[in-house]
C-alpha cells in the first residue's frame, strides 16, 4: 500500500526533512538541526509540527451530542461548544482502542481526530465523514508559540486553553484549538488545503523552528504523556495508565463502562503506569525490563533520552504498592541501570534532578 502524504509534503522536501513512514503517511522525523535541537527550541521559544496525519472525523446535526456521549468515556456535559476534551474509545472490557481530543466547533458540529491508524476504527464508532484529507493540521507549541502565532493570524492566538474558535487566514475560514502534545502552552490550527503552505511558511518567517516527530515524541515522553500502542492500547485501560479523569462516571452509560465499574469496585488496577528517572545518559529502550530486587515487576513502555534532564527516562507500567521514590533497576540491554520511581513530567521535576554540568 502506497503511503499518504499531508498537503506540506513540499514544503517539508523543501527544508531537507528525513521522512519516514509513520502510520502509513509519509512524515517529517527530524529536519537539518536534529531531534535534540527540535526539542529545545519547542521547551524554550517555539516550534511547529504538522501533524496533518492525524484523522478528522466530523459530526453535525442533530443527535450528534448524544452519539459522542453513548460512545467515548469522557463526559461533554464538563464542557460546552467552543471548547476541546480528551477522550477514549474503549472496548466492552474497558481497554483504550483510541484516545482522542474533540473539538466541540459548534453547537451541532464536532470535530473529532483520532489516531492517525484509528480513524477508521472511530468512524465506525461513532459514524459522521472523514474530513482528514481536506484539511492540513499545524500545531505551534512553545513559551514563544502565540506571540509567533500572533504575528500571522492574532485571532488564533488568543483561543484559551482547551478552547476551539474559528479564525481567517488568507480568506479562508480555519479553526483553531488551545490543544498539543509538548507540555508546552501552544495551538492546533486545522486549515483548508490551499492555506496550509502558506501558514506554515508564515508560521517559520515569525521565528518558529520546524519539528519533526522525533521532537514531538521526546517531548511528549518529557511532558510524561501516553502514546497509543505504547502506554494505551486494548489491552491497557484508563484506570491503570492514570487516566481516570477522563472516564465520566455520571453518566449513564458508554462503552466500557460496566469494565471500569468492576475494576473500581474491586479495589483499583494491579499496576498503574509511573515514570522512571536513570541516573545516566543511555536511554531505556521500549521492551526493557524493570526489576526490583532481582525479580521482573514490569516493562519500559516507552523510553528515551531527556534533553532537558540529560538523563534517560522512561514510562512503564509497576505493581500499584510502588511510587514516587521507591527505586528499581532497568536491565538496559544486559547493562542495570539504577532508576528512581517519579512523578511525571518530567521536564518540570526539581532542577537539582537534572544531570551535573
Amino acid at each position: 500500500m502506497s503511503l499518504r502524504h499531508s498537503p506540506l509534503q513540499a514544503e517539508h522536501e523543501a527544508l531537507g526533512a528525513k521522512l519516514v513512514d509513520f502510520g502509513g503517511w509519509e512524515m517529517p522525523l527530524s529536519y537539518g538541526s536534529g531531534t535534540i535541537a527540535e526539542h529545545l527550541a519547542c521547551r524554550r521559544q517555539a516550534a511547529c509540527f504538522d501533524v496533518s496525519h492525524l484523522g478528522t472525523v466530523r459530526l453535525e446535526g442533530a443527535g450528534s451530542f448524544e452519539r459522542l456521549q453513548a460512545v467515548f468515556s469522557n463526559d461533554l456535559r464538563k464542557i460546552g461548544p467552543g471548547r476541546a476534551q480528551y477522550t477514549h474509545l474503549l472496548s466492552d472490557e474497558g481497554g483504550v482502542l483510541d484516545d482522542i481530543i474533540v473539538w466541540w466547533a459548534g453547537q451541532d458540529r464536532f470535530e473529532v481526530m483520532p489516531n492517525a491508524s484509528n480513524t477508521s476504527r472511530v468512524l465506525e464508532a461513532i459514524g459522521g465523514r472523514d474530513v482528514t484529507a481536506e484539511r492540513a493540521v499545524i500545531a505551534v507549541q512553545g513559551p514563544q508559540a502565540r506571540r509567533v502565532v500572533a504575528g500571522v493570524a492574532p485571532a488564533a492566538a488568543e483561543v484559551p486553553r482547551f478552547g476551539v474558535a474559528p479564525f481567517d487566514f488568507e480568506g479562508s475560514s480555519c479553526l483553531v484549538a488551545g490543544t498539543g502534545y509538548t507540555g508546552e502552552d501552544g495551538v492546533e490550527c486545522s486549515v483548508p488545503l490551499e492555506v496550509a503552505a502558506p501558514l506554515w511558511r508564515a508560521i517559520l518567517a515569525e521565528g518558529a523552528t520546524a519539528a519533526g516527530l522525533g521532537a514531538r515524541d521526546t517531548l511528549r515522553l518529557e511532558a510524561g504523556l501516553p502514546l497509543h500502542g505504547h502506554e494505551l492500547g486494548p489491552s491497557i485501560n484508563p484506570l491503570e495508565a492514570g487516566l481516570g479523569w477522563v472516564v465520566g462516571w455520571q453518566k449513564e452509560s458508554f462503552v466500557g463502562k460496566g469494565a471500569l465499574e468492576a475494576i473500581r469496585a474491586a479495589g483499583g488496577p494491579s499496576r498503574r503506569l509511573q515514570g522512571l528517572l536513570t541516573g545516566q545518559r543511555r536511554p531505556p529502550r521500549d521492551h526493557d525490563r524493570v526489576l526490583r530486587g532481582g525479580e521482573e515487576v514490569g516493562e519500559v513502555t516507552s523510553g528515551n533520552f531527556s534533553p532537558v534532564l540529560e538523563r534517560g527516562i522512561a514510562l512503564a507500567f509497576l505493581p500499584a504498592a510502588l511510587g514516587p521514590g521507591d527505586n528499581v533497576e532497568i536491565d538496559l540491554r544486559g547493562r542495570p541501570a539504577g532508576a528512581e520511581v517519579v512523578k511525571p513530567p518530567f521536564h518540570k521535576l526539581d532542577p537539582s534532578r537534572r544531570a551535573p554540568q
